[in-house]
């Protein structure tokens, strides 16, 4: 079968392998769809520190069943759309035992090759069906799940006006997530074209953080309390910092990027405020169980979610692209038919 690598921080090549065959419990998933993450442009970088290379990448999937091992439950045959959970369980660490993921966890085209080839085998127990789901929507049910995650860690309900500072893909996914709920959203973002998909992925209000004043506009919006809940999903010092500064009095911030340089907090605010600070990392089935239902709804904009879509043969290039120009893409996809 064929596939792709990431040789080293810059680099690329395809290859051969031979297609696997599905052990007992096994399901092997014949590629339809697979979205590029942020993941994969920081491992095409070199500041993936969890990475080695080379590096198949690739876990936002869109897959037939080709074939099933033994001891695969009878709802899962062969022709089936599914999409896969891509992470992994040791069920023992403090994690699992609190129901998150697992302290070991090894994300496909992470810590572990991925998806970027014709065929792969996964544990029965990862595969989704998704009736319905075109293979665009089912390519995007990972990477919003991971914002529904953090929406359910920042304990969003009705009453709450959420902040979410950044309107990407992940950004999309908490967005939509907390729009699910019932809550008010507020996207913001430097980017027109991102705030006006935001919009349609269920944001009420919209700020653009270079062309007027983020505190301002939310002290406007909220009647001077700021937010209750702020997520972030930029990743850079200063959204770090804007989270704790903007978020009202006894308020939420949940943090799904990862800066990549130290962050410097006045910590006063911290005990001021009252908050609670929450990480968010990956998500669990619940929330891709969640997502797929937001799909099937029909009310998420999936096509204007998706920037470029290219045969696996332009996969290298397409990466090539993104990194030379991040802000102009918010999903590409590769089509493996």
């Amino acid at each position: 079968m064929d596939c792709f690598r990431i040789t080293s921080p810059g680099n690329f090549a395809f290859g051969e392998l031979p297609a696997p065959s599905p052990a007992r419990g096994e399901v092997l998933l014949r590629l339809r769809r697979l979205g590029y993450c942020g993941s994969d442009l920081s491992t095409f970088r070199g500041g993936n520190p969890l990475v080695s290379y080379p590096r198949i990448p690739g876990h936002e999937i869109a897959a037939e069943i080709a074939d099933v091992g033994p001891g695969v439950p009878a709802h899962l045959h062969a022709g089936l759309a599914v999409t896969v959970v891509p992470y992994t369980s040791c069920g023992r660490c403090t994690a699992c035992r609190a129901g998150r993921l697992c302290r070991h966890n090894q994300t496909l085209g992470v810590q572990r090759d991925g998806a970027c080839a014709d065929f792969i085998a996964v544990p029965w127990e990862t595969v989704l069906p998704a009736p319905g789901l075109s293979l665009n929507a089912l390519a995007l049910v990972e990477p919003l799940s991971v914002g529904f995650h953090a929406v359910e860690r920042g304990r969003v309900a009705t009453a709450d006006t959420v902040a979410v500072l950044g309107a990407g893909m992940i950004g999309l996914g908490a967005i939509a997530g907390a729009a699910q709920t019932g809550a008010r959203v507020i996207a913001v973002d430097i980017d027109d074209a991102k705030l006006a998909l935001a919009r349609r992925a269920g944001a009420a209000e919209t700020i653009h953080s270079r062309k007027e004043s983020l505190h301002d506009r939310l002290q406007s919006l909220t009647n001077g309390d700021g937010p209750s809940v702020v997520i972030e999903a930029v990743g850079s010092p200063e959204t770090f910092r804007a989270a704790v500064d903007e978020v009202c009095f006894a308020g939420r911030v949940v943090y799904i990027g990862y800066a990549r340089t130290p962050v410097s907090y006045d910590t006063k605010y911290f005990v001021m405020k009252e908050l609670d600070i929450l990480g968010s990392r990956g998500a669990l089935r619940p929330n891709f169980e969640a997502v797929i239902r937001l799909l099937q709804s029909g009310t998420y904009p999936i096509a204007e979610t998706i920037t470029r879509t290219v045969p696996l043969a332009e996969a290298g290039e397409a990466l090539r692209a993104w990194d030379a120009n991040p802000s102009a893409y918010t999903k590409i996809h590769i089509a493996f038919d």
